[in-house]
């Protein structure tokens, strides 16, 4: 599925509400919200809850002391609603305003609490997608505006089991896993809501139905090691297509696994990234940074991009068919910096810039490399939870996409002639 490059200006309104603790962070264009984050079960009972509204982590408070109750034997409901609403006064293939939202369900367990099984968590997660994509319905592009983006189902999302072994130096999750909840994440990118900034647009893009990630997780197994204070390693393996078979209707990957829970095996993905995190904590001599570097590699056959687009029409009686490439593969790296921290802020606080950057073959990819970046503060103008940021995406197109697209301009077809697409938020 390619969509057509076009410009236009999106205007954002977004509401999140927080019922419950909630334990966490589209289509094969879209990518994952950028602010979930890796749940951690029974939390929930730990922390006092003001006796006010705006006081509250969670809208609900301890729900009648259920929510302690439950926290004391290790268990954490979450109830998060994320609704939005966008619109496109210019550009695109037709302007207006859409309403679209969430409302992810997620329960974790911690085991050695419950049942007294030392490093054993549980976590299970669930989405209800509601309402209609911008990018989808009025803009036609591939740096999806909204990271919540996606077809409008009920559906499963994670279901895992996570033991860890020598003292918390090792742990193995194993179950239906999405790999942009640990994978490629930066952390201040984690301010802004194009798709763009969370599952980035290349893999999002280039992967079968955007590999696993939101609102698509599969089956597979995730190691950590953490050899050091400052050093942790993550290896993960999934399954190469989580929208089951790509060789069957209907062509939205999404609406192939409409539940989350329609599993067919195509292929293997693979994913390794290496982290360097410095003057983390309390007592830092510096100011924290934490660096990434990664790789993944897919199994699956890939489509060479000059004929992706049809240009296979204008080849002539004779030509070889299209051509097809064993595997893909992409390098990644990450960088997330604090450059300014004004004297009594919070932890967290201050001035932060990221970086993400990674390439892949044009010879099989639609894009061919993908940079974010941008600076966000925390605490501007004396409001310690308020955060401020400006960031940008680039994502270029394949130099044999874009051939293939001219040859079939030549003989006459109609497609647009694609080069390139940028966000700036």
């Amino acid at each position: 599925m390619r969509r057509r490059t076009r410009t236009a200006l999106a205007a954002t309104a977004g509401l999140t509400l927080l019922p419950g603790a909630a334990l966490a962070q589209t289509s094969e264009q879209q990518g994952a919200p950028a602010t979930r984050e890796t749940p951690t079960p029974g939390e929930a009972g730990t922390e006092a809850q003001g006796t006010g509204l705006w006081e509250r982590s969670d809208l609900f408070g301890d729900m009648g002391g259920l929510r302690p109750a439950l926290g004391r034997i290790g268990a954490s409901l979450g109830l998060t609603e994320t609704s939005e609403i966008l619109g496109n006064p210019t550009g695109g293939s037709k302007t207006g305003a859409v309403y679209e939202g969430t409302t992810e369900m997620s329960l974790g367990i911690d085991l050695s609490k419950a049942v007294g099984l030392q490093g054993g968590l549980f976590n299970a997660s669930a989405w209800q997608i509601h309402g209609r994509g911008l990018s989808t319905n009025n803009i036609d592009n591939l740096m999806v505006v909204s990271s919540v983006e996606a077809d409008r189902a009920t559906r499963l999302f994670e279901l895992w089991y996570q033991q860890s072994f020598l003292e918390g130096k090792l742990d193995v999750r194993l179950g239906q896993l999405a790999a942009d909840q640990e994978f490629i994440i930066s952390q201040y990118a984690g301010l802004f809501i194009n798709s763009s900034f969370g599952w980035p647009t290349l893999p999002s893009v280039d992967l079968p139905a955007g590999g696993p990630a939101y609102p698509l997780a599969t089956p597979g197994v995730r190691v950590r090691v953490l050899p050091n204070e400052e050093t942790t390693l993550l290896l993960g393996a999934f399954n190469g297509n989580p929208a089951a078979n790509a060789n069957f209707p209907p062509s939205d990957p999404q609406l192939r696994n409409p539940s989350g829970a329609n599993i067919r095996f195509q292929g293997t993905f693979v994913i390794g990234e290496v982290q360097y995190a410095v003057n983390q904590g309390e007592g830092a001599k510096g100011p924290p940074a934490t660096f990434k570097l990664g790789a993944w590699y897919s199994s699956n056959a890939f489509t060479d991009q000059f004929f992706a687009a049809g240009a296979e029409t204008a080849a002539g009686p004779g030509v070889i068919p299209p051509g097809q490439h064993r595997g893909d593969w992409s390098v990644y790296a990450v960088v997330d910096q604090l450059v300014w921290r004004p004297p009594g802020a919070r932890e967290g606080g201050g001035m932060g810039v990221f970086l993400r950057a990674m390439g892949a073959p044009a010879n099989r990819n639609q894009i061919v490399a993908f940079v974010d970046g941008g600076v966000t503060l925390k605490g501007p103008f004396g409001r310690a939870d308020d955060s401020v940021g400006l960031g940008f995406g680039w994502a270029r197109i394949s130099g044999v996409t874009i051939s293939g697209e001219h040859a079939l301009v030549a003989a006459g077809g109609q497609v647009p002639v694609q080069s390139a697409e940028t966000v700036v938020e």
